[in-house]
């Protein structure tokens, strides 16, 4: 599909990562005015809720867009999610005959407070990247038995908390936690000392669902896409986790980007799942292209210093899809809502400037990263901000995310402390 041109002309651009094509979703305020729904469109914002209350656009008896998240749109189903998006194409679109009505409509991006795009119900992440789960796997048990038995076999995976789950642009405050030295035969409560990130892709559920659901179902109940890093706590994970898995490490917060693009807009660039390893039993089988390719990577920048690309990858290199991992999910009956968000698992690939965590790029602190600005990293420090950004590239045009960024803030004094 080539470039769809858009009276907007800064939408035209070929790099600019909102043209016509992509139309993501966020949620957005003013000075003055309160949090509603918009979409993106080059540097404006479409202001939906005025154009719900003009009738330039009308998808429910009731308004839907004047709060602040899209949870209730994406209630109405895909068939209205798809007409929305024919509608947006026609008044946004070059030679519109309505450009006069919407261009009042319109909001600068640079005018516009971004926030929480979707009320999260319930947060999952999987661990569900081989190249991730081999290195990692390595380093603590060796490469003999990198891979559990059952890796290959279902997408791994752990419920995480939807109240940390936060917005681009929050800042995160270093965790304190239980951490055991192999020096000291006693843990003690600290602040982390291996704060780390990882990059991921997070899928919105769109569509409710009660009882298992096939991969094809899961795939058209995905109604779109999100930058996602899930901050870890690498000493504080590696106390806790034997043998029940992540707890306090993950639940620091979860920072997801601004903008959902829809599973609509990324359709041009569905790509298969890497070769199976084992076969997959019949429920999890791929059921065509379920993967996206989609280029990522992330960049860190010490307090007042330019930022370093420390890493890229591409969304490709995941070994299960979201709609397997919702699938899996479901199999026990598990009830979805919409607004559920699933994390990919950290998406690294086969070479080393691939890694999508620094416990990887480091290799658990042995290989210290040296960044532009001559600044050494293994984990991460205080003031360092960490950003994850991601683009698919098409014939003329670019879909973007948003950046996903958070800076570190130095942990408070000791809660407990009297």
């Amino acid at each position: 599909m080539p470039l769809l041109k858009s009276w907007v002309t800064s939408a035209n651009d070929a790099n600019h990562p909102f043209p016509l094509n992509n139309l993501p979703c966020g949620v957005l305020s003013t000075q003055g005015t309160q949090e509603r729904c918009g979409v993106a469109i080059g540097d404006m914002i479409l202001d939906l809720a005025a154009a719900e209350e003009s009738g330039l656009v009308r998808v429910a008896d009731m308004p839907v867009f004047d709060v602040p998240y899209w949870n209730e749109f994406m209630e109405l189903g895909a068939d209205t999610w798809g007409r929305l998006r024919t509608r947006l194409i026609d008044l946004l679109a070059e030679g519109s005959a309505d450009q006069a009505a919407v261009a009042p409509l319109l909001v600068p991006m640079a005018d516009a407070e971004l926030h929480m795009p979707v009320v999260v119900p319930e947060y999952t992440d999987f661990y569900a990247g081989r190249h991730h789960a081999l290195n990692v796997g390595t380093m603590f048990r060796g490469p003999e038995n990198a891979l559990p038995p059952n890796w290959l076999h279902i997408p791994i995976g752990y419920n995480g908390r939807a109240s940390s789950v936060v917005v681009s642009g929050t800042d995160i405050r270093r965790p304190w936690g239980q951490l055991k030295s192999p020096d000291h035969d006693r843990p003690a409560y600290l602040p982390c000392r291996r704060f780390d990130i990882e990059l991921e892709m997070g899928a919105i559920v769109g569509t409710a669902s009660q009882g298992p659901i096939t991969v094809a179902e899961a795939d058209a109940n995905i109604f779109g896409y999100v930058l996602l890093n899930d901050w870890s706590a690498r000493d504080i994970q590696a106390w806790e986790y034997q043998p029940l898995g992540p707890f306090q490490s993950k639940a620091t917060a979860t920072s997801i980007s601004p903008w959902i693009v829809t599973r609509a807009a990324l359709e041009p660039f569905r790509c298969n799942t890497p070769e199976r390893l084992a076969e997959l039993l019949d429920h999890l089988k791929d059921c065509g292209p379920m993967l996206y390719d989609i280029d990522l990577q992330v960049t860190m920048a010490p307090a007042g210093k330019p930022a370093t690309t420390i890493a890229r990858t591409n969304y490709s290199e995941m070994y299960y899809s979201s709609a397997q991992q919702l699938a899996h999910h479901t199999t026990s009956g598990c009830p979805m809502n919409v607004g559920d968000l699933l994390g990919s698992g950290t998406i690294s690939g086969p070479e080393k400037e691939n890694r999508g965590s620094l416990l990887e790029l480091s290799w658990g602190g042995k290989e210290p990263l040296t960044l532009d600005t001559g600044d050494t990293r293994s984990f991460i420090e205080d003031g360092d901000t960490l950003t994850l950004s991601g683009a698919a590239r098409g014939d003329g045009y670019t879909i973007g995310f948003g950046d996903c960024t958070g800076t570190v803030l130095p942990a408070l004094k000791d809660p407990y402390a009297r």
